[in-house]
């Protein structure tokens, strides 16, 4: 396809690019097609080969930080989940995310930190970006990372239509 999906020129529209994917840090993918749905890795919020931020929330990293790193895991699993599909425009929609908050002792706001990612899947692909969801909080992710999401998306398009 030439040119831009319509995903992408909303994600310029929202001032955002599309990032390469993230280099999986053990032996797995970073996305895997199975029929129309695609599941991703986790994601932690790498931008450029770094991470932005590091430590606990509610300790180290405040709730609002962690939630625009949140955001950051979305927009790596969308660039993942197109390393296998092609085209994001192919999305029919996001069935589930699976968010992960490493905190501190007495935080208990996991859910606000992962709307990071749910609110950015909602304005980037409207209603199809709508979903399922779990927020869990643990004591630490890899990396230091404060924050790991990872989702599945059905797609359009035959099972075996690549």
């Amino acid at each position: 396809m030439s040119g831009r999906s319509a995903v992408e020129a909303r994600l310029a529209e929202l001032g955002l690019t599309l990032p390469e994917v993230v280099t999986p840090g053990g032996a797995y993918v970073p996305a895997l097609r199975t029929g129309r749905y695609v599941y991703t890795a986790g994601q932690v919020p790498m931008v450029e080969g770094v991470l932005p931020a590091v430590g606990k929330v509610g300790a180290e990293v405040s709730p609002e930080r962690a939630k625009e790193l949140a955001a950051i895991c979305a927009l790596n699993a969308l660039a993942a989940v197109k390393s296998v599909i092609g085209d994001l425009d192919r999305i029919e929609r996001v069935v589930k995310v699976l968010g992960f908050v490493a905190s501190a002792p007495d935080f208990t706001a996991q859910p606000q930190v992962i709307n990071g990612a749910s609110e950015l899947l909602g304005e980037v692909l409207g209603e199809r970006g709508r979903h399922a969801r779990s927020a869990v909080g643990v004591a630490v992710l890899p990396l230091d990372s404060p924050v790991e999401v990872e989702m599945q998306v059905e797609i359009r398009g035959e099972a075996d239509d690549d």
